[in-house]
Order: C-alpha cells, then sequence, then structure tokens
C-alpha cells in the first residue's frame, strides 16, 4: 500500500513550490482551499512559525503542514534568500483521518471569529467538507505525485537559469497567481543552485525521488489495468496485456498465469483414471468435494527473451504436485509464496524441484487469484537466478491479483448475461416455433376436420337417408297393407335388406375411422398368434366372392406357400383387415370381365444361421409377402403420393361413379407399418394396379433365436423389415459414424435420435425416455463416461440399457467399470452385424425385464 503521510526536511523553496502545487488543486471543482496565509489576519489565531495549507474536495484532499527550524527565519511569511535557504519539518498527508483532525478545531475557531476574517471563509461549507472527506481518486493521486516528483528532482538539480519570484511577486497578490509546473520547476531548481543547497539535502531527494518514482509507476500500471478492465470485458485481451505490462515492472524472466479448471470427478470409469486425485492437495478426494477435481493449467505467459523457455499450456503432474506442493485452501485464504531459491526450498521433493530445473526456475512469487471466495488461479512470477523477494513487490503483485480477480469476474459475469441473453433468445425462438407449429397443427386439424366432414358427408348420409326412408315407408304398412293393397313379402324382405346392407356399410365406416384413430394414436395393439397363413388368404377370397360375382370380376388365388412355412406368426385379425381392403378396392375399380389375383408366399432369411426348425412353423427372420394384381383402371404417376392419405381419393372419371372415404388405404399402410412391415404399388393406367405387402414374422417369446442379422446388400426385400420395435438415442459427434448406426437401426425398425453434443444430452434422454441408448465415449466437452454416469444417478434413467462405443475392446467384465455404468460396449470401427446383435441383445433383456 503506499503511504499516506510524508514526513522531511526540506528547504523554505521546496516547501513552497509544494504549496503551490497543492493550490492549483484548489482549482478543482467544488474543492475549499485553507492556508496560514488566509487567516493570518485575524487576531485571534495564534501566528507561530508553523506554515500550513489543505485542499479539501469530494476528489481530493492534502494537508501540508512545515515548521521552521530556525524561528528567527520568518518574519511575516517574506521570502528573502536568507529565508529560501532556511530548512522546514515539512508533513504531506492524503490520510482523511489526519486531515479531519487538524482541521475540524481550526474551523471551529474560525467560527468563533466576529468580525470574520477578512479573506471570507464558508465556515458551513468546511465543516460539511471535512466531515465528507474520502480516499482519493487514484487518478488525481497520481497527477500529483508526479509533479511532487518533478518538484523534488528539481530541487537536486545542478542548472540553473533565473532567479526565483520576489518577495514583492508572491506577497503582492491576496491569491497568490497559479504558475504553470515547468515554470515552478525551472524557479525551483535555479534557487536552490543559487543557494547552494547542502549535500545531505541532495543525497535525501534522490532516494526519495527513487522511491516516488517506484510508487508512481505502480500506480500507473495499477490505472492501466483499472482502465484496460473498464475499457473491454474481453479477459483474454486483459490477462494477456496485465501479464506482459506486470512483467516488465518486475523485471522477471517469466511472468504466467496458472488456472484451475473445475471438473466433475467420476467414481469409475475411464475420466475417473484420467484424473490425478492427488490435484487436490492431499492426494484423496475431499468429502466435500461434492465429485468435483481441479485440473491446473498454464494459460497466460510473458517472458523476458527468447531464450527463457515457455511453460505455456504446461499442466500438472499427480505425482509431483503430492506432499501439499499445491495447497488450494491457503491459497484460497490468500497466502503468497515467495521463494528466493527453490533448490533450498524444494529439496525434500525431488519431483517437484527437477520439474523447476527444467523450466530453468531458481527463484518465484507466487500470489493467489481468488474470484467470489474461489480459487481461480496463481498469478506467479518466476527468476532463472536466486532472489530475495522485495516485500513492495509482492505488495504489489497481490494488487495486481486482485484487479484481475474483479476483471474476471465481471468477465464471467458479462458472459453469463450473454448465454442468458442467448438462451432467452432461444427460448423465445423455440416457443415462437412451437406457437408456429399449434398454429400449423390447427389448421391443419381445421382443415383435416373440413375434409372429414366433406368425405364423409355424403358417405354418411346416403345409408342413413335409406334407412330411414325404407323405415318410414314400412311403418306406413300396417302389417305390409297400404290402403287396400297388399305389399308381397318379397317385397319387404328387399327393404329390409337395404337396411341392413346399409347398416352394416354404416358400420364398415365407423369402425374403419375408430381403427385408424386408434393406430395414429399408437394405442392399437397387435395380437400376436400363429396361425395358417393359406387359410387365411382363401378365407379372406371366399369373403368377397359374392362381391366379385355381382360385379362380373374374376377371382384368382395363387398359393405359392411351403407346407413347411404355412404356419405364421402374426396378429391374424388385421392381416385379414389388410387384405378385406386391397382386395375390395381391387374388386371396386376392376370393370366387369376383369380379374383379380392373390399371391402368397413365404420368404426366408438365407443369410441366417437357423436353429432345430418345428414342422410346419416359418423360421425366425420369415416375411409372409401377399401380392394383389388387378386388371382395373390403374392409378396416375401424379397421383399416387395421395394414394394412402387420408380422405383422399383419385381424381378421376370414376370418382363420383365409384365414391368411398379414402380411409381403405390410409388404414392399411399404417397396420402394415404395425407390423414393422412395407407396402408398395405398381401400376399402368387402363392397365392394372398391383400391390405388394411385406409382413414379417412376429415374435412370440422371447427366445433368443427371433433375433436377425442385418445385411443391408443382401436383404431378399425391397424395404428392410424385422421384429425390433421402440426408440433409440444415439450420442455420437462424427457424422459419418451416426448416419451409418441411424440408417442401419432405421431399416431395422427402430426410430433413432440423434445428438452431436453431450453436454444437453442427460436432459433430453430423461425426457424422451428411450428404450435404449448409444454414447460414444470419446465426445468433446461433457464426455461418454459422465453422461453415463449421470444417467445412472438419475431414477428415470438409472434402468436404461446403454451401448457404449469405445476406440478399442473392452473385456467384458470390465465394460461396467471402464465405461462408467454402461450394459454393453461396442469397438469401432462399426459393423452392421454386430451393432444389431448388440440391440437385440439388450432390447431382449428390456422385454425380459418387464416381463
Amino acid at each position: 500500500m503506499k503511504p499516506k503521510t510524508l514526513n522531511r526536511t526540506l528547504p523554505l523553496a521546496t516547501f513552497e513550490a509544494a504549496y503551490q502545487l497543492l493550490q492549483q488543486m484548489a482549482e478543482l471543482p467544488g474543492a475549499i482551499w485553507l492556508a496560514d496565509d488566509a487567516i493570518a489576519d485575524s487576531p485571534h489565531l495564534e501566528n507561530s512559525s508553523q506554515r500550513f495549507a489543505a485542499v479539501v474536495s469530494d476528489r481530493f484532499s492534502a494537508l501540508l503542514r512545515g515548521k521552521l527550524l530556525d524561528e528567527s527565519a520568518i518574519n511575516g511569511h517574506q521570502h528573502s534568500e536568507t529565508n529560501l535557504n532556511s530548512q522546514l519539518n515539512v508533513q504531506l498527508t492524503f490520510d482523511p483521518g489526519a486531515i479531519a483532525n487538524f482541521l475540524s478545531p481550526l474551523a471551529d475557531k474560525l467560527a468563533e471569529i466576529t468580525p470574520a476574517p477578512s479573506r471570507q471563509i464558508d465556515i458551513r461549507a468546511l465543516k460539511q467538507a471535512i466531515k465528507n472527506l474520502q480516499p482519493n481518486s487514484a487518478f488525481l493521486q497520481s497527477e500529483f505525485t508526479l509533479n511532487l516528483l518533478d518538484i523534488l528532482a528539481a530541487n537536486a538539480s545542478p542548472k540553473s537559469r533565473q532567479p526565483l519570484h520576489t518577495q514583492t511577486e508572491i506577497k503582492g497578490k491576496s491569491a497568490p497567481k497559479v504558475i504553470a509546473p515547468e515554470t515552478l520547476q525551472i524557479q525551483i531548481a535555479e534557487a536552490v543552485n543559487q543557494l547552494k543547497i547542502a549535500s545531505p539535502c541532495i543525497s535525501f531527494c534522490q532516494p526519495v525521488e527513487d522511491a516516488l518514482q517506484q510508487q508512481l509507476e505502480q500506480e500507473r500500471l495499477l490505472n492501466q489495468v483499472t482502465t484496460q478492465i473498464r475499457q473491454t470485458l474481453e479477459l483474454p485481451v486483459i490477462l494477456s496485456k496485465a501479464v506482459e505490462r506486470v512483467r516488465e515492472f518486475l523485471e522477471v524472466d517469466r511472468l504466467l498465469i496458472y488456472q484451475f479448471e473445475k471438473v466433475p470427478a467420476a467414481h469409475n470409469g475411464e475420466l475417473g483414471k484420467a484424473i490425478p486425485a492427488a490435484v487436490s492437495g492431499s492426494g484423496e478426494i475431499p468429502e466435500n468435494s461434492e465429485s468435483y477435481l481441479y485440473l491446473g493449467r498454464v494459460t497466460y505467459e510473458a517472458l523476458a527473451n527468447d531464450a527463457i523457455s515457455s511453460v505455456l499450456n504446461f499442466s500438472e503432474d499427480a505425482q509431483c504436485f503430492t506432499n501439499g506442493v499445491i495447497d488450494r485452501e491457503k491459497y484460497r485464504k490468500g497466502l503468497a509464496l515467495c521463494v528466493a531459491d527453490v533448490e533450498t526450498t524444494y529439496s525434500s521433493q525431488p519431483c517437484f524441484l527437477e520439474l523447476m530445473r527444467r523450466a530453468k526456475v531458481r527463484a518465484k512469487l507466487l500470489v493467489p487469484i481468488v474470484v467470489q471466495d474461489e480459487l481461480w488461479g496463481l498469478l506467479i512470477a518466476h527468476q532463472c537466478t536466486v532472489r530475495e523477494w522485495e516485500e513492495s513487490k509482492k505488495t504489489f503483485l497481490r494488487q495486481i491479483a486482485e484487479h484481475l480477480a474483479i476483471a474476471i469476474y465481471q468477465a464471467e459475469l458479462y458472459a453469463e448475461v450473454q448465454q442468458q441473453k442467448h438462451t432467452s433468445e432461444q427460448r423465445v425462438i423455440e416457443r415462437t416455433r412451437e406457437l408456429r407449429d399449434a398454429l400449423v397443427a390447427a389448421q391443419s386439424a381445421s382443415l383435416a376436420k373440413s375434409e372429414f366432414l366433406a368425405a364423409m358427408s355424403h358417405e354418411l348420409r346416403t345409408p342413413l337417408t335409406c334407412v330411414i326412408g325404407i323405415s318410414d315407408t314400412l311403418l306406413r304398412w300396417s302389417y305390409g297393407k297400404v290402403g287396400s293393397k297388399q305389399v308381397p313379402v318379397q317385397k319387404q324382405r328387399q327393404y329390409l335388406q337395404t337396411i341392413r346392407d346399409s347398416g352394416d356399410h354404416l358400420l364398415e365406416l365407423i369402425n374403419d375411422i375408430l381403427d385408424l384413430s386408434q393406430v395414429e394414436a399408437g394405442k392399437a395393439v397387435l395380437k400376436i398368434s400363429e396361425f395358417s397363413i393359406s387359410k387365411l388368404a382363401s378365407q379372406s377370397l371366399h369373403a368377397l366372392k359374392e362381391k366379385a360375382a355381382a360385379k362380373g370380376v374374376e377371382l384368382v388365388q395363387e398359393q405359392r406357400i411351403k407346407q413347411e412355412c404355412d404356419r405364421f406368426t402374426a396378429d391374424p385379425r388385421r392381416l385379414r383387415q389388410i387384405l378385406f381392403n386391397l382386395l375390395g378396392n381391387a374388386i371396386k375399380f376392376t370393370p366387369e370381365g376383369g380379374r383379380v389375383i392373390l399371391r402368397v408366399w413365404v420368404t426366408e432369411d438365407k443369410n441366417r444361421t437357423q436353429a432345430v426348425r418345428q414342422p410346419g412353423i416359418a423360421p425366425a427372420g420369415s416375411t409372409a409377402v401377399f401380392q394383389i394384381k388387378d386388371t382395373g383402371i390403374g392409378i396416375p404417376e401424379d397421383q399416387r403420393s395421395l394414394l394412402f392419405q387420408k380422405f383422399q381419393q383419385l381424381d378421376s372419371p370414376y370418382r363420383r361413379e365409384y365414391g368411398g372415404t379414402g380411409l381403405g388405404l390410409a388404414l392399411t399402410k399404417q397396420l402394415v407399418e404395425l407390423h414393422g412391415g412395407a407396402i408398395e404399388v405398381n401400376s399402368t393406367v387402363d392397365v392394372g394396379s398391383t400391390f405388394t405387402v411385406f409382413i414379417p414374422i412376429q415374435t412370440l417369446s422371447k427366445d433368443e433365436s427371433t433375433k436377425f442379422k442385418y445385411e443391408k446388400s443382401n436383404s431378399s426385400l425391397p424395404l428392410h423389415s424385422s421384429s425390433l420395435r421402440g426408440s433409440l438415442v444415439l450420442v455420437e459427434e462424427d457424422e459419418e459414424t451416426a448416419m451409418l448406426i441411424c440408417d442401419i437401426l432405421t431399416a431395422a425398425g427402430l426410430q433413432v435420435v440423434w445428438m452431436i453434443e453431450g453436454s444437453a444430452a442427460v436432459e433430453q434422454i430423461e425426457l424422451l425416455q428411450p428404450n435404449a441408448v448409444i454414447v460414444d465415449m470419446r465426445l468433446p466437452g461433457m464426455n461418454g463416461c459422465e453422461i453415463i454416469y449421470q444417467l445412472r444417478q438419475k431414477p428415470a434413467t438409472e434402468n436404461l440399457k446403454i451401448l457404449a462405443l469405445s476406440a478399442h475392446e473392452i473385456p467384458a467384465d470390465r465394460i461396467s467399470f471402464v465405461t462408467a455404468g454402461a450394459n454393453d460396449c461396442l469397438a469401432k470401427p462399426i459393423h452392421p452385424e454386430q451393432l444389431l446383435d448388440k440391440i437385440l441383445s439388450l432390447m431382449a433383456e428390456l422385454v425380459m425385464g418387464n416381463g
């Protein structure tokens, strides 16, 4: 800290120069000037050999006092050559308390004087100013110190140019004229030279000059750091410039900032092994560390010359930083460390001593940078030779560290504000998007409602009108009579049959609507059972024979099912519904004399190694194929995209003739996909259409034989399908790897959500609740171990099935330990068969666990 009071013996000429310098400071707005000559004409105040001058303001206050050693030398402040050569005991203080203690009694005495002194002094304002004294502005203090230093330096100068102002010039005016600092320096210097000041004064001024010069340089540097902090919030700019300037001032070989980073410590896994436990100083993780460790690294550095080796980005070694080399708690409390010779101080720590030798460090000075009661880092000065560190250097470096801590805190607050601003903007964007999506959904719902009403109005009203009309006719016939006429029994039967057909049509329509809404809402459940696929096809065809015959359309069945594959596993009711819709459409749009063919066969996965087969049952991995071919009107190419949309009918000359709700094919596609299958269509206008449905065999048991292997190039289906169902989250940075995994698992029937960054993965996974998660162990920011560890700590995801992706093979008995709790591990590069085997195994465990 800079001294607040200076006591020295100085010549009267130097005192007068300091007096006038202080008087110049009284020109500040709101400043009050009080001096001995201002009250010298008061008979009530003692006129002694003491001189004083004081300036009081809210930004700068000082008190200058001088007592002549030879009281006979003072005669009404006459400045003769002899007086100028007189010596004074001079006291200069900036301490608010000392100034107040001196001026308060003086103000009380001035208030008692009647009449008031000729030089009017506002006693009330003076007392208020004394009461509100504050520490000086750093800027004004530095400027005053600089000017004072110039005066003292001029006092010791041997040059002489012109004499000081005479007595008449000083005394002849009630308010002394403000003299420019350059003129004042020349006058004092020449006066001192003319009077040949004694050499003891010159020898005294040189140490004072050196001390003040050093103090001034320190204050300038502190002001520069403070100004830099005010001008920018870019922390790298502030720290890098501060390190360079402080190194130059301290004249050290190397100045660096050693920054600590707070990282979570996993209790097991790769992260736990990579982070040295000794960073805490004691070699163990404290109980209250909340599973966090602190890693250090050199982030900023300034070197005296190119011969000094750089230690930038150096990070600590657990073995060299044990036994209290870094005691975080002591540094956090403000400990500063001065080491004059590392060879002596660290003789008992050979590893750390060798580290210092490699960096060519012989002496060091270290102060902590503490931000909000947390140790942020260390500010360290290195010297390549033995050096005794002065207390002033230690104090100055501590002040720099305090200023840097303020800058760091401000930068962190600014970064936090910017992050909050960005987050708020993102939330506004997301909320706007949600509102836009909600609006689009509402508009779509409104449009769907309008389309539904438009499409259904005719289909619902026609049979209802028929039912109501015929029922009304029958009611008017009392027991089959209208007036004197008798209604034939055959006619009554026709009416009743029409009512029955209309009711069936309404029931079918309502069932289609309910089925479609259930499937879309995800509430439809397949009732899996084993059945004869050939028998199902024959029954479906037979049920529509009468309809085909009435239309004049020939129905043909071509079964290519081997006897050993006839027993199939799926939902027979849903399959029958699929065939009814497709066959019904084929019959409806095929003109009289046309033909509708139903072909059925079962394909087996030849790439799959089969276990012992049961006779007559289709093996696991089989797919049932239903193909309906007609010789109808065909579908134009530009209208095929509308085929499987709800309430959509093709624009054709036959639209009014054939009618329909447009629900049949939409429901069919949903039911096929519910089985994990696919549907294809080929059509030629005026030639006919072919619909092909692929239904993979469903799983009845949890046996491992129901699994399959993926082989993209040899797949027997145009659109690959499998028994996999559910959702999965993939956390992977590499786009090529992620796309491969997404393609494989999507083709296998899973819904895959890909996340690139791990920072938000845990929260998103907890929200999505997938069936399984694939996590790459090497991710930027939050790595795989941290993600898995946090998932295992949350109740909602602690039992989640997790597959870890690693760069190398991990033994099965060490997977859980190394990966912080993953169920299984897969080494890169990714092989489709291995990936699917791992996922199938995890999903099977999930089914058995839920069962």
